[in-house]
């Protein structure tokens, strides 16, 4: 590993301030680190973030709810806040790998670093949530770029995540047995004006399903989307599962998600 220069940070503004150059900011560190001691990235300062008491918290409202991005996953599967207002976040979180990672991983972490079979990208784009960061709010429609890329600019730190609490939704997830991470994960969210559906662990990156969408808002049901083909072409295939077998498992985690809300 590399010489880097560790900072701690106990206010946004000085987090920001200290970021410069070849910079990254540190809460958990469950993939940043691992990167760091593979050499797949180098970085001459670490700022930490987790003294940072404004990143912490869980506030619900009858419309949203707003989670601080230096939250672990374990506080948001466990809380009370989420588990009133969407359960299926709660089940989200107390199913991202193991205990170790579930007390150290960051809800703002996973966002930030954008993996393309991580879970919360899913929740973030089926719960229309806002991203609020140290300089502006990015739609989740907008945030989530590609593979390992997102709407961040350099030095922008992420505050919180703003989810729109929804009237039905459920998380399906078919996790790697290993790193349970997802093969595929279809999360579904019934709106007030709409119905969204995102997937992950799918392809490069985390997406809507427009027919998966449609079929849904006309018929809420299973049943409405046995007659949908889900098209494998630019899917992900690798030694777990072809892209064949990816579109068959997007099919069965989507009725699955609809039978549990």
């Amino acid at each position: 590993m590399k010489n880097f220069n560790f900072k701690t940070a106990t206010s946004t503004k000085e987090a920001t301030k200290l970021f410069s150059g070849r910079a990254a900011f540190l809460a958990g560190g469950m993939t940043l680190l691992p990167a760091i001691k593979l050499r797949l990235a180098a970085y001459s300062d670490l700022i930490n973030i987790k003294k940072i008491k404004t990143l912490s918290g869980i506030k619900a409202s009858s419309k949203s709810l707003k989670i601080g991005s230096a939250s672990t996953h374990v506080t948001v599967a466990s809380s009370k806040e989420v588990i009133k207002s969407i359960p299926s976040l709660s089940f989200l979180a107390d199913g991202i790998g193991d205990p170790q990672v579930r007390n150290r991983g960051t809800i703002g972490g996973s966002i930030a670093n954008n993996d393309p079979a991580a879970d919360y990208p899913s929740a973030c784009l089926a719960l229309n949530a806002i991203i609020h960061t140290s300089k502006r709010k990015i739609p989740a429609d907008k945030f989530f770029k590609g593979m390992f890329e997102t709407d961040l600019k350099k030095g922008e730190l992420i505050e919180a995540i703003e989810f729109e609490i929804p009237e039905k939704s459920s998380y399906a997830k078919f996790p790697n047995p290993a790193s349970r991470y997802a093969i595929v994960g279809v999360y579904i969210a019934k709106l007030k004006k709409e119905v969204r559906v995102a997937i992950t662990g799918a392809s490069s990156s985390v997406y809507r399903s427009k027919e998966l969408e449609a079929a849904l808002t006309n018929n809420f049901s299973a049943s409405a989307i046995n007659n949908i083909n889900i098209s494998s072409a630019d899917l992900n295939s690798d030694i777990h599962a072809s892209e064949d077998y990816r579109a068959h498992l997007i099919k069965v985690m989507a009725q699955k998600a609809v039978s549990n809300c």
